[in-house]
Order: structure tokens, then sequence, then C-alpha cells
């Protein structure tokens, strides 16, 4: 019988790929037999990342750009297609958040920098929008292709302090939406986009805020703890599976969903 979480072979984009979860997803798929291509600024980190999986058996490159660069993105597409002939998946994993766009709690909604805010949606909304443009064009040709974009926990509920972050993974959740509906009507039904919303995961990013400086939870941790029935944050590999499900034929006729991977956060109320 067909396996039809089999994606060996398949040519995967991941954007954002070196990091925290990203990674690990990176790494992960690449044992499954995916042809990965890492897409981030940072060519040091891409390059590592490469090499690591290389070294494992697995087949990788690195293409740099900034995901807000449509131009950029162009050109990485152009890398792609001399080196693998084709796209067939494409992993929205950039974003992230900096410390202008939230709200601390001696602050009101009257001290947000807006600038800062603008930069946050810049890199999680039209992140996520101008690499589906670039290479989702690739997939409208072939009449098949899969698109998975990285939501939140911060999409469904509003978070204090999480303003721009939040504002901006909402407007991915109602893209991903739109664009199911857009790219299969137009293009045919081989074409799916979902999204996945992870819950609370230690990254580079919110570790400062999850964790005291002698690793003890921070006020902020207990409380996102005391609203998690696991009662832990999420490990990258948690992600996986359901990676795995919504990039592959397992999922077939799933299009425009948001598969939350949350511990049962967004599910518990008291």
């Amino acid at each position: 019988m067909e396996n039809l979480f089999n994606i060996s072979g398949k040519v995967i984009i991941i954007t954002g790929g070196y990091g925290v979860l990203g990674r690990g997803i990176s790494m992960y798929l690449a044992q499954q037999g995916a042809k990965i291509v890492i897409i981030g600024r940072s060519q040091e980190e891409g390059d590592a990342l490469v090499s690591e999986i290389k070294k494992q058996g697995g087949q990788a490159m690195f293409a740099q750009a900034d995901v807000t660069d449509k131009a950029m993105l162009e050109d990485c597409k152009k890398q792609v297609l001399k080196n693998y002939g084709k796209i067939d998946i494409l992993i929205n994993a950039a974003g992230g958040n900096m410390p202008g766009a939230t709200i601390a709690p001696s602050q009101t909604i009257f001290d947000l920098n807006i600038d800062a805010m603008k930069t946050v949606v810049d890199l999680n909304l039209f992140g996520t929008v101008l690499p589906t443009m670039v290479f989702a064009d690739e997939m409208a040709k072939q009449k098949e292709g899969v698109i998975l974009n990285f939501s939140s926990e911060s999409s469904l509920r509003p978070l204090t302090r999480v303003a721009g972050y939040g504002v901006a993974k909402a407007a991915v959740n109602n893209f991903t939406q739109y664009m199911a509906g857009e790219l299969a009507i137009k293009f045919g039904n081989g074409i799916r986009m979902n999204a996945v919303a992870p819950g609370f995961f230690l990254t580079n990013q919110n570790r400062a805020l999850m964790l005291n400086p002698d690793g003890s939870l921070s006020d902020r941790a207990k409380s996102v703890m005391a609203h998690t029935p696991f009662n832990r944050f999420g490990e990258p590999e948690d992600l996986f599976g359901t990676v795995h499900y919504l990039i592959s034929d397992a999922s077939k006729f799933v299009t425009g969903t948001v598969a939350v991977v949350d511990g049962g956060f967004n599910a518990f109320t008291i």
C-alpha cells in the first residue's frame, strides 16, 4: 500500500530554516529523504546547517535572502531551479518579534512604537506573502505544490504585551484561508496552503522573557504554564509530525486550515 507520508525526493524550501524551530524541522525532513533549501539572511548560519544536514547523509543547499525583498527571493528561485529543477513545497517559517512592538507592564497602547510594529508586520506578514508569490508561481505552472505557513498561538488569542506580532500572525491565518481558495480555484486542486500555530516554545527571541537569569520560570512563563494543560514548553520535535502530515499526500484534501500544536493552551479556560 502507498505510503501517504512519503516525501522522499521532494524539494522543500524553508524560510527561516536555521531558527530554533526551523532548524529541527529542516533536519527532520532531510532525514525523510527530502531535498532541503534553507533561505535566510545569514550565510554563516545557513551554510552551517547545510553542512550538518549533509554530514547526516541528507541533501541541502542555502540561498541567501531577506524574505521581505522580492528581488532577492526571485534570485533564490533561480538558484533552486538550477540545482533541483522544481519546487514542491514551501514552508514559510521566517518570523519574529522585537521589543518596540510589544507593550511592557508599565506601558499602555499609547507607548507602542509604530515603526517597530510596522517592521514586525512586514517580517511576519509580508515575509509570508512575498515568498508565496515568488515560489507558488512555479507551483502554479506545475499544477501541484504545498505551502505551509507558520502562525502562532498569539494569532488565536490576544496575548498581553504581544501587540504587533499577534496582529501579524492573525493576518497570516486569514491569508492562509484566502490563498487556499485562490490557488485551488485558479490553478487546480493540486495546490494547497495550510498553517501551523505553535504554542509556547523556548526560542532565542522569547527565552529572556520566559526564563530568569538562573534558569527558573519567569512570572510570565508561570502564567503560561498555568494555562497549558500539558504543563511544559513545546519541543521542536513536537512539530515534526504535524508539519510532515500537512506537506504530504496524507493531507491531500486538507487546505485552508490552521493546525494548533500547543499542549492544550488554546482549548483550556479554567
